[in-house]
């Protein structure tokens, strides 16, 4: 056991990140050394297209007729952009990299790693995790009755499920990581691993940790979720951000990457590059990431489950926050599950209105596309109608006087959404239009496209066969059993609608009517059709305002008659009082999720600057102190 702490990077936090950090944090090992780079490229968004793609891929091959090479392999080629121009420097210092690219392929990257590692001549030594596919094991249990898989989002049983499951993957832990670390790999390539399981199989490998270290486990988890989606924890999509435009050489425009430092008995700190030319780690950023995606107070993984009720972080130094208050349970038996099945089609299109009487030009429109779609709209599971934007008063140039009104269908079958069923007929009422009618030329959303429906269960830890490929030692194969110990959580977290004895308003004195955002930071993301969002204050003595303004009631109100027309909305609310920090869980708020949903806000990212820009009566004396 070494006796300082691990340094793990975080280089990736999606397959659509910038793909120069792996490379960056190799290259400067000499005068800021990490000992393992980790790199998150899945998301629910890409994990069912990749599903797609790998089931194609199944079905075309061994038919003359078709070339299974046209279509992509199910892992993500971003990665092997991101790692060509590092191996050497990989190599040379010997820096661990452990990443979850494999997505539904993992053996065919690491066929691909192995390959231009070849052709390089290094020496360089790649594992692979397996496990996570689990569609056999699903319909083998579902056939014998062994569980139902009811969906943990809306409690419907998956032999009700109108769809046809065509891949399924668990999210597996990281000790299969820990496990090929130990055993000399330097790349460990994973397909569905949860985001935070690289680090935890990072520091359980370099700090020798056994599964019975909980507590250290729970640190490792939170960080990992902290340096997860890399640039976040350096104030990438946070409310704070304006204050960062002239931070560094850079400012805004270059943020950097996270760096978790986790010492042996689980203390973590969180910093950045030294070299960074832009970006900051403080309390405010860890705490929007920290918010980012929780469910409430009990955080799951496979290997520990991390009781944030206590959580708080701490500014150590310039680009320094420590991590403090965590506490640990076993892991609960089961992990989630994500089904895929081929959803049907979708097809869009926009037009742009400008002036005056944007909703009558818009009930116009709607009126006219509806009546010409009469003849086909039987056939749509979907078609709606929405207007992005809003004309301010007097605008100061035609831009800032133009919104977009949007239409979109969604169909089983593409021939009931072909252009002569849909967007021959949104091009056709032109000349009948509204005042300025202009559609915008680019039409090649209005053509079909496969969509997928995700459906979300949970698997027995023990039902799953987690297992490290070591090609370099023989094809030796290790089995990673579940864990030995287990807790049984309810189904719901734990929710409080309003504070404990709230303070009137009048207490905080004089006030003012303004958005939330004026005072107050939020961080919102998704989880299937759910979303989160979490509100959190900078100064102590506005915490009680935040709690005893935001009970469910209020956010309910706040969240106003768009999002309250859904007779689906549930909504679950705790305090963090340590992190100064409200949050929500709203269930069923995105339709159906990422890969189906017909809303804008398709990631739930948005939900949090909708609500903070909605107006309240704010304190005159926090006010005072500064806007955000």
């Amino acid at each position: 056991m070494s006796s300082r702490p691990v340094r793990i990077a975080g280089a990736s936090g999606s397959a659509s990140d910038r793909r120069h950090a792996i490379a960056e944090f190799a290259r400067n090992y000499p005068q800021d050394p990490v000992d393992v780079i980790i790199a998150d490229f899945m998301s629910e968004a890409n994990m069912v297209v990749a599903a797609g793609r790998r089931v194609d891929q199944t079905q075309t091959q061994g038919k003359p007729s078709t070339d299974a090479t046209d279509i992509p392999p199910g892992y993500e080629l971003s990665f092997l952009l991101a790692l060509q121009p590092a191996l050497e420097d990989l190599a040379k210092h010997r820096i661990k990299l452990a990443v979850n690219a494999g997505n539904t392929d993992t053996q065919g990257l690491y066929d691909a790693v192995t390959q231009m590692i070849r052709a390089k001549g290094l020496d360089l030594k790649v594992a692979w995790v397996s496990g996570d596919e689990v569609l056999s094991t699903v319909k083998t249990a579902l056939s014998s009755g062994k569980s139902n898989f009811k969906n943990i989002y809306t409690n419907e049983v998956l032999s009700d499920w109108s769809f046809e499951p065509i891949f399924a993957q668990c999210y597996l832990g990281g000790l299969g990581i820990a496990a090929a670390l130990a055993e000399g790999a330097d790349i460990v390539l994973c397909g569905r691993v949860s985001d935070a399981s690289p680090v935890i199989g990072a520091a359980y490998w370099y700090h020798q940790w056994r599964r019975s270290d909980l507590d250290q486990l729970a640190n490792a988890f939170v960080a990992g979720h902290l340096i997860e989606c890399s640039n976040y924890a350096c104030g990438g999509n946070y409310t704070g951000f304006k204050e960062l435009e002239h931070v560094g050489k850079d400012g805004w425009s270059n943020i950097g990457y996270p760096i978790a430092e986790i010492s042996a008995e689980g203390r973590v700190v969180i910093t950045m590059q030294s070299y960074a030319t832009g970006g900051t780690v403080t309390v405010d950023t860890c705490s929007s990431q920290l918010l980012y995606e929780i469910q409430g107070p009990w955080y799951f993984n496979s290997d520990v489950t991390a009781i944030l009720n206590g959580i708080h972080f701490e500014q150590v130094g310039v680009n320094r926050v420590a991590l403090h208050g965590v506490r640990s349970a076993p892991p609960p038996p089961t992990t989630k599950v994500g089904i895929t099945a081929r959803g049907g089609f979708q097809a869009e299109a926009s037009w742009f209105l400008v002036g005056l009487d944007i909703d009558a030009k818009a009930r116009m429109l709607e009126a006219q596309i509806r009546h010409l779609l009469a003849p086909y709209s039987s056939k749509y599971t979907s078609l709606e109608f929405s207007t992005l934007g809003s004309v301010p008063d007097n605008p100061k140039d035609q831009n800032s006087a133009t919104v977009t009104f949007r239409v979109i269908v969604q169909a089983r079958n593409a021939e009931d959404i072909a252009p002569n069923r849909f967007l021959r007929h949104i091009t056709d009422n032109i000349m009948q239009g509204y005042p300025g009618a202009t559609f915008h030329l680019d039409l090649r959303q209005g053509f079909p496209k496969p969509i997928f429906e995700y459906y979300v269960t949970l698997l027995p830890q023990e039902d799953i066969k987690h297992r490290v490929h070591l090609p370099f030692k023989d094809n030796k194969v290790l089995d990673i059993p579940a864990p030995p110990k287990t807790t049984t959580y309810p189904s719901h977290q734990p929710s409080q609608a309003l504070t404990t004895t709230p303070i009137t308003h009048p207490d905080f004195g004089q006030t003012t009517p303004g958005p939330l955002g004026w005072l107050i930071h939020a961080r919102s993301g998704d989880k299937g059709p759910d979303a989160n969002c979490g509100f959190w204050v900078r100064h102590s003595d506005e915490y009680a305002w935040l709690r005893s303004l935001l009970s469910t009631e209020k956010i309910t109100e706040l969240l106003g008659p768009g999002y309250n027309s859904n007779a689906e909305l549930a909504i679950e609310r705790c305090e963090l009082p340590n992190l100064r920090a409200v949050h929500f869980l709203f269930r069923n708020l995105l339709d159906r999720g990422v890969s189906s949903t017909t809303t804008v806000d398709f990631l739930g990212k948005n939900v949090a600057e909708f609500l903070r820009a909605r107006w309240v009566d704010l304190p005159v004396r926090f006010l005072n102190r500064g806007r955000l």
